[in-house]
């Protein structure tokens, strides 16, 4: 049978195409059930409270950091959503006298606007957002040199880091595309108009610019700009999963307000059953040899019709 339209793009691929009894297995999850679909090379993980979510997400970046040396550059690549983790990485680096000069970071996109990435002086730029909210506030005689902190600006020299230096995690969260970064489902157009490109046609993807599904551009409306949708570009420049499997690991967060409570329950099960699909970008993690999804209690909520 043909694969259905989506409900919400009709133009493009995502999570909505999917088989219906696939998405009603995945509604029905409660918080235990996740946790059960954890399996070799996929870890769930609860936190009870944001206070030790957002700690422990920080604490990768300083696990990543402290295995550098000048002989072994080691760095995390991070995101811009969850962010909230990021002033307490600079807080315990300073408090633990951390140096990080072997250390590296990668930020894993950022918006594009007339064919370029946005300046930092842009209300949504991610660089910013990481030099205000972690980097700029790490003691001068700690940070890392410069050169060690990595955006995709010059995206083929950019893509290459990752043969240089070892990415001893790749962290995100999820949006409601069900996307990493911007890994989002590609158009229902040309070759892929009956059926999305297989698994191993996205793979292959590397650092690029690309275009953004409907659902990202609300979601970064409604989250990075109060609802103001003709402030968010409909392109962006995005790690891929070229770079994203030379990741030692991909630690994926869910506060619970990224994504919804069907959506990060979708996709663990994907994972977990080992059910990749391009249509749901984040289900080819299924592939990886190591992710991690970390879930905040509180977040999770339920599936249910529930009028307001």
């Amino acid at each position: 049978m043909p694969r259905p339209i989506s409900k919400v793009a009709p133009g493009w691929w995502d999570y909505t195409t999917l088989d219906t009894d696939l998405l009603a297995d995945a509604a029905r999850l409660t918080a235990d059930d996740l946790l059960k679909l954890s399996r070799d090379g996929f870890d769930v993980t609860i936190y009870d409270t944001l206070e030790e979510f957002y700690c422990a997400e920080a604490l990768e970046y300083i696990r990543a950091w402290q295995q550098a040396t000048p002989d072994n550059p080691v760095g995390i690549c991070g995101p811009i959503g969850p962010t909230e983790q990021l002033p307490l990485v600079a807080r315990i680096v300073n408090a633990l006298d951390i140096k990080l000069h072997n250390a590296h970071f990668w930020g894993m996109d950022e918006w594009i606007e007339n064919d370029k990435p946005v300046a930092t002086d842009h209300p949504l730029s991610f660089a910013k957002a990481d030099m205000d909210l972690c980097f700029n506030r790490i003691r001068s005689e700690l940070r890392m040199p410069t050169k060690n902190i990595h955006f995709p600006v010059e995206l083929d020299a950019y893509s290459e880091t990752y043969d240089h230096v070892r990415c001893a995690i790749m962290q995100g969260g999820q949006g409601e595309v069900k996307h990493w970064a911007f890994n989002d489902p590609p158009k229902r157009e040309g070759e892929w108009k009956d059926s999305p490109p297989p698994v191993g046609e996205y793979l292959r993807l590397k650092t690029r610019i690309t275009d953004l599904h409907p659902m990202t551009v609300i979601q970064n409306a409604r989250t990075s700009g109060g609802g103001y949708v003709p402030q968010v570009p409909t392109r962006a420049a995005t790690v891929g999963p070229f770079e994203t499997w030379k990741a030692d690991t991909v630690s994926i967060w869910h506060p619970g307000h990224h994504d919804n409570p069907f959506g990060i329950r979708l996709t663990a099960l994907m994972i977990s059953k080992r059910l990749p699909d391009t249509s749901v970008p984040m289900s080819l993690l299924a592939d990886h040899p190591h992710v991690k999804f970390s879930y905040y209690r509180g977040g999770i909520g339920t599936v249910e019709a529930e009028m307001h």
